[in-house]
């Protein structure tokens, strides 16, 4: 953010909620950087921008959906830069049919299930040239229409997107074809006009015009742009698709994988990164491999084949030994190739399992046991009420918190007790309340917004009874394997097939480091058997390699915790590259092959960060 020519915040009071990250803000602005800050109120962000819009809650969809119109009605994007680092050129099928054709809905729409076929959506395919050689997919006679479907689909896995089998979709770089991307997205947004913005968002139209120049003005080769949003965005339920029209405007400006570009996402707590990195989610392993589903990924192979084709180019190509070297962190010897790497030991998806549908699964009494960490749903989720209601059908119920939270005393003092719609003696739900260590009372990292690993050294142990969550899971592993221990069930495999063998320090405590460089990755086979692996293309998918999330490989590369490094400032350069560790591969922007042209050659000096170096036939930059 330093680096940037405009800075718009949206959706955040960034100078009080976010105020270290702010220091970025206030520097770019030394340096002579417009400050534009977008909020219902006026707060002390506001008061240190340049220009704070007011705006009607909730209506950011149809400022930035002008601004993108804005941008394209006036040919003020960033041609060169959408034509080779977008899809805008990318040719959709002729069965694609916008909202303004079908009164307010896109092609493929099923009125009773509310859903959407999204095989419209995919995009145009031409016909094999003679001689190209290139094979279909073997498969059934539907797989023509399950191949279209999946390309049109989206997925959990970050920038991959859909599988494409085969690289023959139509491209018109000169934009002009109807049925490109540019001209379905120009088409759709000319709804969005600077006289909408007043009406919905309330704001005149010559403060429009004015954000719309600033950002016109600092965006292209010479400048850029950055976004930053917070809860103000993501908390609304059209939330995600603010950001992913933020995400449609930055690209057209061509600020992504840029200095001083990109979209900043504030998170409201320090490693709300990490728990999507290795996730806390239900439909994701770590490194954003997404769940296997039931009935649909059967084996390993059908699981790898709807990730991404060989053909294809990009970092999914690898998902095999991405995935086999994960199951091999998990399960140790016990994965083989023969037994695809325990594959059938991953549970299957049967739907959404989200945290509202288990709710509603505890209200039918569907589930027996709940695990409540480091939130406190009784009071702290929408619904509260049904939280409660759903907590009392429960059989037990663990909570772990540095102090008994609403949800461990729901069963005595909630607003239902108060008002007799739940009476304590008829609540059975069995309520284990285990103490846990804050942050200062463990070792281990935080990954932060911009996919830094930090190394968070231990101060002091925690105190009594209280204990991390590292060492509660282990402790908690360690005895249901010991519980188990002999069984010949085969649904106990899994457990027992683990591995679990951590070492520990003096106090009984897991050894943090060890967790990370079993997460890192190791060469399990041939002269490097035992060493860590220093990137994810060493990872392999013969069974040769370990390493419990991909995208983390190389934070112990060496053998040295790069998430600890902490150069001073004057050892370091201009992106503070070796101050912890940025997955993947310290890279400290995203995306950076976009900050030179398709020809290696750096848009501007001045926005320089990657290129190629000619004479010496490799790319090069700071």
């Amino acid at each position: 953010m330093a680096n940037s020519d405009c800075i718009v915040i949206q959706g955040s009071n960034m100078a009080e909620c976010h105020p270290v990250g702010f220091q970025w803000v206030t520097e770019a602005k030394a340096r002579g950087a417009r400050v534009i800050h977008i909020d219902p109120r006026f707060t002390r962000t506001s008061a240190v921008a340049d220009t704070h819009v007011p705006v009607r809650a909730g209506t950011d969809v149809v400022l930035l959906g002008a601004l993108i119109n804005h941008v394209l009605s006036n040919d003020l994007y960033f041609h060169d830069y959408v034509v080779a680092y977008t899809n805008a050129a990318t040719i959709v099928g002729e069965d694609f049919a916008d909202t303004e054709d079908l009164d307010g809905l896109f092609s493929g729409y099923d009125p009773e299930s509310g859903t959407y076929d999204m095989s419209s959506w995919a995009y145009a395919v031409r016909e094999e040239a003679p001689g190209e050689g290139i094979e279909e997919p073997d498969g059934d006679t539907d797989a023509p229409d399950r191949s279209k479907k999946e390309r049109a689909s989206g997925h959990e896995r970050g920038a991959s997107g859909a599988p494409l089998e085969h690289a023959r979709v139509m491209r018109d770089e000169t934009l002009q074809d109807p049925r490109t991307v540019f001209q379905i997205v120009k088409r759709h947004y000319r709804r969005y006009t600077r006289e909408m913005v007043r009406d919905v968002c309330g704001i005149p139209l010559e403060l429009f015009d004015e954000i719309a120049a600033a950002i016109a003005e600092n965006s292209g080769r010479e400048r850029t742009t950055c976004f930053a949003y917070a809860l103000g965005w993501t908390q609304h339920s059209l939330g995600a698709q603010f950001i992913r029209a933020a995400a449609i405007l930055q690209l057209l400006m061509g600020n992504m994988g840029r200095p001083g570009g990109g979209i900043m996402a504030l998170r409201g707590h320090a490693s709300i990164q990490g728990s999507t990195d290795i996730p806390t989610l239900f439909n994701l392993l770590p490194g954003y491999l997404p769940m296997p589903m039931a009935g649909e990924h059967d084996t390993l192979e059908d699981y790898l084949a709807s990730i991404a084709s060989p053909l294809q180019k990009g970092y999914w190509t690898e998902a095999p030994a991405y995935t086999a070297s994960l199951l091999k962190a998990w399960f140790g010897e016990a994965a083989t190739r023969e037994n695809d790497f325990c594959f059938d030991y991953l549970p299957r998806l049967t739907g959404a399992h989200g945290t509202y549908q288990s709710v509603m699964a505890m209200l039918d009494g569907e589930v027996d046991g709940y695990f409540v960490v480091g939130q406190n749903p009784a009071v702290g989720s929408a619904h509260a009420k049904m939280q409660r209601q759903a907590l009392g059908r429960l059989k037990w119920l663990v909570v772990r918190d540095l102090q008994l939270i609403e949800t461990a005393t729901f069963w005595k003092d909630s607003p239902e007790i108060a008002t007799g719609e739940l009476r304590t003696e008829d609540i059975q739900t069995e309520v284990f309340f285990f103490p846990c260590a804050s942050y200062a009372e463990k070792s281990g990292t935080f990954t932060q917004t911009q996919r830094m690993l930090q190394w968070r050294h231990q101060a002091v142990r925690p105190p009594g009874q209280a204990q991390s969550e590292l060492d509660f899971y282990y402790e908690l592993g360690r005895r249901i394997r010991e519980r188990l221990a002999g069984s010949t069930d085969e649904r106990d495999r899994p457990l027992l097939d683990l591995t679990w063998d951590y070492p520990q320090d003096e106090h009984g405590e897991v050894d943090a480091e060890a967790v990370l460089r079993e997460i890192n990755g190791y060469h399990l086979e041939g002269e490097q058997a035992g060493e860590l692996l220093d990137s994810f293309v060493q990872m392999k998918a013969d069974g040769s390699t370990s390493g419990g999330c991909w995208i983390y490989t190389g934070v112990y590369a060496g053998g040295v915790n790069r998430s600890a490094l902490r150069p001073d400032r004057d050892e370091q350069d201009e992106v503070a590259s070796g101050w912890a560790w940025a997955w993947p591969l310290n890279r400290r922007v995203l995306y950076n092959r976009a900050s030179a042209d398709p020809q290696g050659r750096p848009w501007s000096d001045r926005k320089k960060y990657v290129w190629w170096d000619a004479e010496a036939r490799r790319w090069t930059g700071k």
